[in-house]
């Protein structure tokens, strides 16, 4: 039987790789060079979003196997991380 946090974070990840398809249709589609950017940019908003939802499911199913210590660890890997996709 498949655990259920294994469950969630794969179907997030289904379900982000399936807008990931669909939005380079779209940007074959409407064939701009602009649009595709806007398209792009939407798809740049949604990775990260996936990217802590799927960490945070993953760390809640290991919740009661990690120390405090080793999940500061994490959060502090996650958060530089974002930190080093949000610097400019």
């Amino acid at each position: 039987m498949i655990n259920k946090f294994v469950m969630g974070m794969a179907s997030l990840r289904l379900v982000s790789g399936t807008l990931e398809i669909l939005a380079a249709l779209l940007m074959l589609r409407l064939n701009q060079v602009d649009r595709a950017l806007l398209v792009n940019s939407g798809l740049a908003f949604v990775g990260p979003l996936v990217l802590l939802a799927t960490t945070t499911i993953g760390l809640v199913g290991l919740a009661d196997k990690l120390s405090f210590s080793k999940m500061l660890y994490i959060f502090a890997g996650v958060g530089l991380i974002f930190f080093g996709i949000l610097k400019k």
